[in-house]
């Protein structure tokens, strides 16, 4: 019985001691200043459709200058006049952020525009879904040179005038899969993992600049993309189960919405913004319970399409009555709302 009473009484001690942890994470939350974007110049990489495009409307409303660059020129053009409708000031700029020549190009175009750069949205992306079997060195390269060394150049190019400010934003779109690796997207994952890295080590050692990084990892979102991402293997099975989870409520959320979310962590400074139900249980299980996250994945890998072939098609090229069905009408809206229907380059 005293057992019993102390158990119950050391479960109220930790579980008050959670609740006080969180009130005190709250309050300091709500008495942080918050930053205005009104006036701010801010650059969005990957901005001319998806995500980047949906948050480039929201900064916009907010009274900010936006530049966005992209590395295809027709939807840039296209992004171009969807923002300029909502008026306000809009640059955009062609640029690969793999090249670092191209980057300090772009960040230097925006300096004589409009001066220094504020916010950095590091958003490009490329998705290549298929078994580890079908994926080349080329496709790992690939990865890791838009997720990686794309945010580090752009990082390296606004850094300095930021310093001498004593103040910047920088976000780095990141994923769940770079919190737990997801089956047939490794090079993806991989990719996604090293950025979180960088992005935690460039919050470290810029803090002191008053410079906040905030690392978004956000669930499936609803952005339209999965017509535009590539596809190995067997490509119309592989964009069948990918296009379909990307338009399922309570497995992918909406662009809007995990927009807002990440304007809101960038304007708190938070470090980390974790967006969705499956991202917080993937980062959350793979810390606590490795084996039993490994074997679920296992599971997953099993029961998803197993052909080796090389060959990249995209999603567009992939079309089956499957995909052209109810199953993916949330995803067909998005990619309509999001300049993601022409294909072009990611």
């Amino acid at each position: 019985m005293a057992d019993r009473r102390h158990t119950e009484r050391r479960g109220f001690s930790l579980g008050a001691l959670a609740a006080g942890v969180g009130a005190v994470v709250g309050l300091k939350r709500a008495l942080r200043p918050r930053y205005n974007f009104q006036g701010k110049t801010v650059v969005i990489t990957g901005g001319s459709r998806g995500l980047g495009l949906v948050m480039a409307r929201m900064f916009l409303k907010e009274g900010a200058r936006v530049a966005i660059c992209g590395r295809d020129v027709e939807s840039l053009q296209r992004a171009h006049a969807d923002l300029e409708r909502m008026g306000g000031e809009v640059l955009t700029l062609r640029c690969d952020v793999r090249d670092q020549v191209q980057v300090d190009a772009m960040v230097g175009a925006v300096h004589e525009h409009w001066g220094a750069v504020d916010v950095l949205i590091n958003n490009a992306g490329v998705i290549m879904v298929g078994p580890l079997e079908s994926m080349t060195l080329e496709d790992f390269e690939e990865a890791v040179d838009v997720h990686l060394w794309g945010p580090l150049y752009t990082t390296l190019a606004v850094a300095p005038a930021m310093k001498a400010r004593g103040e910047g934003r920088i976000v780095n779109v990141a994923s769940m899969g770079g919190k737990l690796s997801i089956p047939h997207l490794v090079p993806y994952s991989a990719s996604k993992f090293a950025l979180v890295g960088l992005s935690d080590g460039l919050r470290t050692e810029l803090a002191q600049d008053g410079i906040r990084v905030t690392t978004a990892c956000p669930s499936l979102i609803r952005t339209g993309s999965p017509r535009n991402a590539s596809f190995k293997g067997d490509h119309e099975k592989e964009y069948a189960w990918f296009h379909v989870s990307n338009s399922m409520m309570g497995v992918s959320m909406s662009a809007e919405r995990v927009a807002r979310k990440i304007i809101e962590a960038c304007r708190r400074g938070d470090a980390e913004a974790l967006v969705g139900m499956p991202a917080k249980l993937g980062a959350v299980g793979r810390a606590l319970a490795p084996n039993l996250t490994a074997r679920v994945l296992d599971a997953v890998n099993r029961r998803l399409p197993q052909d080796s072939t090389p060959e990249r098609h995209k999603g567009s090229e992939s079309e089956t009555p499957l995909t052209r069905s109810w199953l993916t009408e949330m995803s067909r809206r998005a990619a309509e709302r999001n300049n993601e229907n022409e294909v072009s380059l990611h």
